[in-house]
């Protein structure tokens, strides 16, 4: 697989926009977490409460449970503390829900924010770049295979600006058609040039 090109300026540029992309995301994971961890703030009243009406609720229950046990005034002196102790759970599960109510608000909102920066660069920039490591991977194979210059020579003539092919030869396709090596070799540099790949060292190409 080729993931860079051969040519040195095109090589550090592709690797400078590989560590761009990795940092942007990063970044955006950070901030991400930041957003996160600042709304989640949010959620400490909630907590407090839930914690503070749960110990209430608690001594409630203990001091209803205690008097309770004492003979005949027991069962009417303990059902104000019951229905504190229950008003208190109540509170208790209310500051639970506010708790767990920003705590998602706060995974979500920091998601959101990480996500859609990383959403909007991430896709078009690694489409393209995918684009290139299998045009690039094809053209190295074949560089590499038995396929000679004519296939890079013949893909300029169809891809390459005219301004190009004409500074080249003033009849490419005849030159391609005649088996000119020094024209096959041109333009194939030109194609082999546009994807980021060096062509093969042979007579044609060193001479050209």
């Amino acid at each position: 697989m080729k993931l860079y090109a051969d040519q040195p300026a095109r090589f550090f540029l592709q690797l400078a926009l590989d560590v761009v992309l990795v940092s942007w995301v990063i970044a955006w994971i950070w901030v991400g977490t930041v957003v996160n961890d600042g709304v989640e703030t949010l959620a400490e009243p909630g907590v407090r409460i839930s914690a503070s009406a749960t110990d209430l609720s608690d001594s409630l229950s203990d001091a209803g449970g205690v008097l309770d046990d004492v003979p005949v005034v027991g069962d009417g002196v303990a059902t104000p503390f019951d229905k504190a102790s229950e008003a208190s759970a109540a509170m208790a599960e209310a500051g639970d829900s506010e708790a767990r109510a920003a705590e998602k608000a706060a995974f979500w909102l920091g998601f959101t924010v990480a996500l859609l920066p990383i959403l909007y660069v991430g896709p078009r920039y690694v489409v393209g770049r995918v684009r290139w490591i299998r045009e690039a991977s094809a053209g190295q194979r074949l560089i590499d295979g038995p396929a000679d210059l004519e296939v890079f020579a013949l893909r300029a003539i169809t891809h390459q600006p005219l301004s190009r092919l004409a500074r080249v030869s003033d009849d490419p396709v005849g030159a391609l058609r005649r088996g000119d090596d020094l024209v096959v070799a041109a333009l194939a540099r030109l194609e082999l040039d546009a994807v980021g790949l060096t062509a093969p060292a042979s007579p044609g190409v060193a001479g050209s």
